[in-house]
């Protein structure tokens, strides 16, 4: 028994022994149970988007790419995955962090080939209701969206041709594709149109804001200060005080889908949507932002030149500056009969800040629904 043993593991080469080989079997059994787990794991089925009434139903997917489980999935995976980038060292989710609601946290983000962009990087809370995308409008929709800072050079710098092939390679990809899209043909566009299904997903309603207006939770005398402040415009000659911002970012969803010259500079070095339309009244106007989660957003402004929201009220009460294309709401704005600025006192600043705070939704920030699951599955 012993000779035949040993003959049975004569043939085979660098000295195997049953050790080894009884590794090598259980390591295959975990690959097969993990890809058997893989496949069982995928959710099917149409997505169901949920969120308040008060955000309303004009909700932004196209009929050419329906929202569902499998394709949420898929996006989110592509979302995280440094594949499709130049160097396979950066992801959406390198500038865009769960943990800074999908922003970075830095006035400019580096690319794959080192230069940064040109802008800051702007939150995705919420885009499920935008029909406008980046700082000049340029998209008109998620799926266009995506297709541009995937290939733009100093971003992820790869074409989506490269960028499906190097996917096709993967033995992961090729199914969920097919999961998502009936064949397991991968192309940039049907990448394009999963990372669109997982950006809807990115619904920000749960911050202390959204609990006052259900009646969860009682705000402090400085935030409901702060919040009247926030929605009224000044009216001094009636003793009104108010800091205009509802002007903008008036709504339950704190943005409203315009463009904006916020007096930044007389002479504005990037024209943002006038740079798109050539247009003299265009210039330095871009597109006004949500404020959900803003006290994680920082720093602020298409160009980050602001690094706290104590800078930001700054210049919305004492710095605006005045130029041909200053859009009107910041005209002749203030607290006091006669003035030129808003004046804010620093009490009143103080309370806006304590109202922007209230906007911090702790759920967006740590749902593990929009988590990267690579580093999910790396912790199990």
């Amino acid at each position: 028994m012993k000779n035949s043993r040993k003959n049975c593991f004569k043939f085979l080469p660098y000295r195997w022994n049953k050790p080894v080989i009884v590794l090598v079997v259980l390591g295959f059994s975990v690959l097969i149970s993990a890809w058997t787990y893989y496949r069982e794991a995928i959710p099917t089925g149409t997505y169901q988007f949920i969120y308040p009434a008060n955000f309303g139903n004009r909700i932004n997917v196209p009929d050419d790419n329906p929202t569902t489980k499998q394709g949420v999935y898929l996006g989110r995976m592509l979302f995280y995955e440094p594949r499709l980038s130049a160097n396979n060292t950066i992801s959406c989710g390198n500038c865009h962090q769960q943990q800074f609601a999908f922003t970075d946290n830095r006035p400019f983000s580096a690319g794959a080939d080192g230069v940064e962009t040109t802008r800051n990087s702007m939150s995705l809370a919420n885009l499920l209701w935008a029909r406008k995308f980046f700082w000049d409008g340029r998209a008109a929709s998620l799926e266009e969206q995506a297709a541009i800072p995937l290939t733009n050079p100093h971003e992820m710098g790869q074409s989506l041709a490269t960028s499906a092939k190097k996917l096709s390679t993967e033995p992961q990809y090729p199914p969920l594709f097919k999961a998502v899209y009936g064949d397991d043909t991968i192309t940039g566009e049907r990448i394009c149109k999963a990372i669109a299904q997982f950006e809807r997903t990115l619904i920000s309603a749960n911050s202390r804001y959204d609990q006052y207006l259900r009646k969860a939770y009682q705000p402090t005398a400085g935030e409901l200060k702060g919040m009247e402040l926030f929605n009224t415009g000044p009216q001094p000659e009636k003793g009104i005080r108010g800091a205009n911002c509802a002007h903008c970012h008036g709504g339950v969803k704190t943005y409203l889908e315009l463009f904006h010259n916020n007096g930044l500079d007389s002479i504005p070095k990037d024209n943002g949507i006038g740079a798109l339309t050539g247009l003299p009244g265009d210039r330095g106007r871009f597109k006004v932002p949500t404020l959900r989660n803003i006290a994680l957003t920082a720093p602020y402004m298409h160009d980050g030149r602001f690094k706290t929201l104590d800078e930001v009220l700054d210049h919305y009460s004492d710095h605006v500056v005045q130029s041909e294309s200053l859009s009107t709401v910041f005209r002749g704005e203030s607290n006091e009969v006669g003035g030129k600025t808003l004046k804010l006192s620093p009490q009143e600043k103080k309370e806006i800040i304590a109202f922007l705070n209230m906007l911090t939704d702790k759920d967006f920030i740590t749902n593990p629904g929009f988590s990267d699951p690579n580093i999910r599955a790396s912790k199990k």
